[in-house]
């Protein structure tokens, strides 16, 4: 899953820290934070696993697979996060609003856990709203170029947007069926977490 997802998945400001933490540090430094860091951290990777095994997302991937092989997966989660972004059983578009701006607090005010390249992306992150824009045909575009660039083994023309565009049908339609397990398979992981304590 990508960045909304993450972000939305989770249960206290702790949490969300830990859910964007995880991609910057080592296993084993997982425990020098506080347990709610920690435990976003551990519901970043549980989410992540369910993801990747889930049938839904595999029959997503073949919209990408044909363009960019093993890197179907990461274009799969950018578009996740369109579908979620639109998802209006779960929040109105003011809420979507209220969520990205809580988000951006929490991350600013937790900077002190995060190295210098976080701190320069979120500054990009919150002066582009991305979070509530990826409701936004152009917020996808933007995410998708994003990932192209970075990929190390890809052109970055290669038709990815257009890919998306074309099966938007197909990519809800995956959204719809994954999404409610996520979701709960979530909260299943937090209150485990929660005896831990």
């Amino acid at each position: 899953m990508n960045f909304l997802a993450h972000s939305f998945l989770t249960f206290n400001d702790g949490q969300i820290v830990g859910q964007f933490l995880e991609d910057f540090i080592r296993n084993k430094e997982r425990f020098n934070f506080p347990k709610d860091i920690q435990d976003g951290i551990t519901l970043h990777r549980a989410i992540d696993t369910f993801t990747d095994a889930h049938p839904a997302i595999h029959e997503a991937k073949k919209v990408f697979s044909p363009l960019v092989r093993l890197y179907a997966g990461a274009f799969v989660d950018v578009s996740m996060d369109y579908f979620l972004a639109t998802d209006f059983k779960l929040h109105s578009l003011n809420g979507w609003k209220k969520h990205s701006l809580n988000v951006y607090r929490v991350l600013n005010e937790n900077l002190h856990y995060f190295p210098e390249t976080f701190k320069r992306m979120l500054t990009k992150m919150e002066q582009d709203d991305w979070l509530f824009n990826y409701r936004e045909d152009w917020g996808i575009k933007f995410s998708i170029q994003n990932v192209l660039n970075k990929a190390k083994y890809l052109e970055k023309d290669i038709p990815v947007f257009e890919a998306f565009l074309d099966n938007k049908n197909i990519l809800q339609n995956c959204y719809n069926e994954f999404f409610p397990d996520l979701l709960a398979h979530a909260k299943v992981e937090n209150a485990l977490l929660q005896l831990q304590k």
